[in-house]
This record gives C-alpha cells, structure tokens and sequence, in this order.
C-alpha cells in the first residue's frame, strides 16, 4: 500500500506549491482511514524539501517514479521515499531512502543499534542503514513482483540536518553501511551520484503500481522455520523494535555474567514478533556456548516446535530447549546463563498435575538464570490461575536483587501487518475504545458468517492451500468425544452441523495434524500459534445486550479449567472476580481471532450478537 504516488515532475511540483504535507496528510487518512501525528506532518514538509533539492538534478528523469509512505508487505512499517526507473542497460531499480532529521546520534554496544533524540530523551533504535537494508530485504523476501522481475532495491539513508562525525558511520556499523550507504548534511551531490547510477530513465511510476499489485507471500510461520534456525539460518529480518529487543536481550545476557541477575520484560500483541524474536535469541544464546531455555506455560508451542526439530537433533537435545513453565520448581539458583520465557503471561502461582509445587513461577524462573527475558501480553491471560503481569514480574525480580529493564514490541508483523485490524477487535470485544470502528482499507479478510456450516466451508477451502486453516471455539460444549468417540461436541442440530473438538490422541500437535481441519481447537491447543485462516465459533459465554458486550461464565463448559472456582470466588470478592471473568472471556476472543495472518471468519451463536457486530463491517 502507497500513501502518495506520482512521478519527480509532479512531485516537484508539489513542493515547489508548498502543498506535499497536505497531499499526503489527506492520502494517509484515505489509505489508512487514520489520522497522524502533527509532528509526523511536520517531518514530511521538512525532509521532501530536501529530498526535492536532491531530485532537481537535471539528470533525473522527470518521468522517475516516486512513491512515499510506501507500508512494507506483512508488516505495519512504511518506507519513507523511493525511486523508481531503469539503469542504462534498461534493468529495473528500486532506490530506497530512509530520511531521518537527526543531528547527532551515540554509539552502543549493541549490533545494529544506536542511541538518539526521539521525542522526549534519548532513546536507542536501529541505525539508518540497518533500518534502510532491513525494509528492502522484507520487501524482496514477500513480494513476488519484485523476484519474478528481477527488480533491483538499492536501499540508503539521507540524515540532512547530520554532520559528520565518528559515530554514524563508524566501522562498528560498517556491515550495514555497505548494504545501505548512509548520506549527511553535505553529501547531497553523493546521494544524488548514487540515485542516477541505477536511474537513468523513467517508469512513471509504473514499477510501484506492479510492485504495489503484486502477490504477496504469506509471512513464514515460525514453526515452519525453526529447523533453517537452529542450523544457524537467516530466516527472518528483524524489524526496527524486534533488532532493538533481540540485541538488549543478549547484551544482558552477557552483562548478567559479571554484574549481577538482570531481568528484561518485553511487552507486545498478537503479532508483534514475540516468539520470533525469542526464537532467535534461544538459537543464538545457544550458539554462544550459554546454557538457554525457550519456556511456555502453554504446551502447545513447545510440542509444535519439538516435532518440527525431529531428526534435526537428538531427541534429548532438542528436548532440553523447551520447557515448561513448572520445570523450576527446585532448580539451584543461577543454573542457567539465560531463560527466555514466551507468553508470560500465562504463567502460574503453582506448578505441578494438581497445582501444590513451588512457590510461584516467576520467582522461580528470576532464581534460576542469570538473565531473565519475558515475552508478555496482559491482554491474554485467559485463565484464572494465569498471574503473569508486568507488575509481579517487577516484584519478583525486586526480591531477588535483579536489575530491570522494560522494552516494546508495538509494530505488528502479522494479520498482514495491520495494526488497525487487532485495534478494530479490541473495539468490536469492548476491551478497549479505538478509532478502528470499521476493517475499511485493511488487507485483511474478516468476514462475519450467517452459520457454522459456511464457516466450516470457507475453512476447509482455504485449508487448502497449504494445511494452515483451522476452526476453532470459546470452551463451552462439552468433550464428549474423548472418552466416546462416536459422540460429537459441537452440535447445531437446526444447521445439521456437527464436529468434534480436537481428537485426544493429537494433543498439542493438533494444529498440525492434516486430519485437524475436520475437528475445532480451543485456546489451548492455539495460542502461542499462527495460522493463515483461522474461523472462529463465539459462544454464548460472549453475548451483546442493549449495545454492550457482555460474558456469561455460566456457558462454559464445565469441564473448562480456565475458570474453574469462580462461584467460590465470586461469593468471596464478587466485583473483583466479576471483572477477572469478563478479561479473561474477552481476552480468550481476542487471542482466537488474532490467530490468522490472512484471515478470521467468525460464527456468532447468538443472533442479537451477530446483529451487533455486523454493523461495523457495513462501509
């Protein structure tokens, strides 16, 4: 998606009328049906002033393509400024400039990474030219117009208002700078040697609209390439925040070594590249020769990345790199150089089959490594056992003399990079008021179905591309199926619709088995997970009444652990168990909904519920 396309002569001429920033500010609210910020606006006046003195070489076609704001495939990130045309031998070229206004910047001890004024305060970020090379290789990697062509990125960054100094283009970043040059203050004339060297003739604009149109590859799931990983393969560019979390993760890792227990909590949604990133450091603190664990509460992730590793290395091997959340019950403090706990959130007090070992498995986790590193989302704790806060985590790490640092993870690189699709759920569930009230000019394939049967049926054909669809339901029919096999769980008799929920003998590899399209996952067998397509069945544990969304605990299965005790609870402390039931209800939608990264399709059981929530998919 492109906010503002046109060719240097039109372009020019948009600046040379002092109309560019509101040109864009109205194309940005129609691509992306949001406003942005005034400073934003301000940074677009000031640097495509530059940008237009760099493009006023006569030597630049008129005909040049230039696009701006150009969002990257599966991410919601934009590129700044391109350039499009074609070199001498008449081969396509891409010219990507990242623009930045700063005027200083200070080395760190982290690869990639530098520290600068960004709002208020310094705060540390990607180097331009690591931030510059980054987007063209997501762009190459997804976009098949830009393989199939052959067309050639040429990625830079242009830092105007920056003199030269030892840091920016230091040799600590050279091997980003040699992919992607950076250019100062003074070097206009070099930035303008480097775009005529790929730009000797114009497109109009045509290479962008093909690029614009082009097929896009669905991001790879991270089940798919953990094998590529752990044999120290490059599977995934990390993106801006993701580059700074992975390197502040391992410098604590080897700072913990020397100074003292280090905790470091990283906040993000549904994909945002939590388990990615942790993935990552679990291979490359491995590669180090530091003892590593990748832990999760949810067995899930743990058995689908253990069966992916299957004949990669030995069972114990690969074993012994994914644990549970209960596995530090009594482990000697300090055993562990680092361990990198994923959806945090969902851990517990107690571990153990009936809950009555230990003391709490934050603490636990803290005790047992050096370095601490939590991936977490509040807003999917689905249980009433589940304690992970960012709040205990502090307390916990406080208690055991640790150090505490505190990242994000805000940009989403799943749901087809779209951050207004999990703000427009957000909104639909109540959980939270946004601007997102419609999916208007989202590349992303939600749609609300009138049964379960189309649901199933749109399912089973999007299954089918590639074995990554799946139904899935809020826990409210029993599991008859498990012990009776000819029994089925989910029964619309006035459909003729019924299928059982996930077969026993499949556990947590449900949502790999082939056969597992035909039956329907709960949270359980999905979070953590991803998914193309996921359909969804909202039970009547989430009802709208009078225009408010509401949750019944009294239509969850009994045979549900998630809520198990909250009538005793209730009786105890009504109001605050009350408002624990509607997040961890809301929450469970939530998390099943963001599951695709093409597409959710939702069955609503209750008519008045559907009524509600299909008014907000009505342009």
């Amino acid at each position: 998606m492109i906010v503002y396309r046109s060719d240097k002569r039109h372009f020019l001429q948009d600046v040379d009328r002092g109309e560019i920033d509101q040109i864009i500010e109205k194309a940005f609210y129609k691509k992306l049906h949001r406003g942005t910020s005034k400073k934003e606006v301000e940074s677009w006046w000031n640097s495509l002033h530059f940008m237009s003195r760099i493009m006023e070489d006569a030597e630049i076609p008129l005909n040049a393509g230039i696009a701006i704001e150009c969002q990257i495939p599966q991410t919601s990130k934009r590129i700044d400024f391109i350039i499009t045309g074609h070199d001498e031998q008449q081969k396509s070229h891409v010219v990507i400039v990242e623009l930045k206004q700063w005027t200083s910047a200070a080395m760190t001890e982290k690869d990639g990474i530098v520290r600068t004024a960004l709002g208020k305060g310094l705060h540390e970020t990607s180097h331009p030219s690591y931030q510059a090379w980054s987007y063209a290789a997501i762009l190459e990697d997804f976009n098949e117009t830009v393989r199939e062509e052959e067309i050639a990125l040429n990625p830079c960054a242009y830092l105007h208002n920056y003199e030269q100094d030892d840091v920016i283009r230091n040799a600590f970043y050279q091997e980003y700078i040699s992919k992607a040059p950076v250019f100062l203050k003074r070097e206009a004339a070099s930035l303008r040697q480097f775009i005529k060297n790929f730009i000797r003739t114009g497109d109009s604009g045509d290479l962008m609209v093909r690029i614009d149109q082009g097929k896009i590859k669905p991001s790879k799931q991270l089940s798919e390439a953990l094998t590529g990983m752990i044999r120290g393969n490059q599977e995934f560019v990390l993106l801006d925040e993701q580059k700074l979390v992975y390197e502040t993760a391992l410098l604590l890792v080897q700072k913990a070594k020397t100074e003292g227990k280090k905790v470091l909590i990283v906040e993000g949604g549904p994909g945002t590249g939590k388990s990615v990133v942790a993935i990552n450091l679990l291979v490359k603190i491995t590669e180090q020769d530091m003892l590593t664990q990748y832990v999760t509460k949810n067995s899930a992730p743990r058995a689908v990345y253990m069966s992916k590793l299957t004949g990669t290395l030995t069972k114990s091997r690969f074993a012994s790199l994914f644990q549970g959340s209960g596995r530090y019950v009594d482990t000697p403090p300090e055993t562990f150089d680092a361990l990198v706990v994923d959806e945090a959130h969902r851990l517990n007090e107690k571990s153990g089959l009936y809950q009555n070992l230990g003391d709490n498995q934050i603490k636990e986790i803290i005790r047992a490594s050096k370095c601490s590193i939590f991936f977490i989302d509040e807003d999917q704790r689905v249980t009433l056992k589940d304690i992970g806060t960012k709040a205990e985590i502090r307390k916990w790490a406080s208690r055991e003399g640790a150090v505490v640092e505190e990242l994000e993870l805000a940009s989403q690189f799943r749901c087809n990079g779209s951050n207004g699709y999990l703000a427009f759920v957000d909104n639909l569930l109540q959980i939270r008021e946004t601007a997102n009230i419609g999916l208007e000019g989202l590349d992303y394939d939600f749609r609300i179905v009138d049964s379960p049967n189309i649901l199933r049926q749109l399912i089973l054909q999007r299954n089918g591309e590639k074995n990554s669809a799946r139904l899935v339901a809020g826990y409210c029919w029993d599991w008859k199926s498990k012990k009776d096999g000819s029994k089925h769980d989910i029964v619309f008799p006035e459909y003729n619709f019924a299928m059982k929920w996930n077969l026993s003998l499949d556990g947590s590899l449900w949502i790999l088995q082939p056969n597992s399209v035909n039956e329907i996952g709960c949270i359980h067998t999905c979070q953590g997970l991803e998914l193309d397509y996921v359909g969804v069945i909202v039970g009547p544990d989430l009802i709208v009444r009078d225009g408010k969304v509401l949750v019944d605990p009294a239509k969850r299965s009994k045979m549900d652990k998630s809520i198990f005790g909250y009538k005793n609870l209730l009786k105890l402390k009504q109001e605050s168990t009350q408002e624990q039931l509607r997040i961890i209800i809301k929450n469970t939608y939530r998390t099943l909904m963001t599951r695709g990264m093409r597409g959710c399709y939702v069955y609503f059981t209750d008519n008045e519920t559907q009524t509600y929530f299909q008014q907000y998919l009505i342009n």
